[in-house]
């Protein structure tokens, strides 16, 4: 069936007597920070797979004309 909005809010009012907002707040930026430095890392990965393809397309171009 799912969860409802009822079932969330009051899991969010749990979560919040638990860790108390300032600590929801850094586990938030701490969480953000994470997936931000995820995503440059899968960024620049992909960016240095695509150089070296380019890189090997001109090498094998550069053979046949020889």
């Amino acid at each position: 069936m799912g969860i409802g909005v009822w079932e969330l809010l009051l899991l969010f009012m749990i979560v919040l007597v638990i860790f108390g907002t300032k600590r929801l707040r850094n586990i938030g930026g701490d969480l953000g920070g994470a997936i931000k430095s995820f995503r440059s890392a899968m960024t620049e990965t992909e960016d240095k797979a695509e150089t070296k393809s380019a890189a090997a397309d001109t090498a094998t171009d550069s053979k046949d004309k020889g």
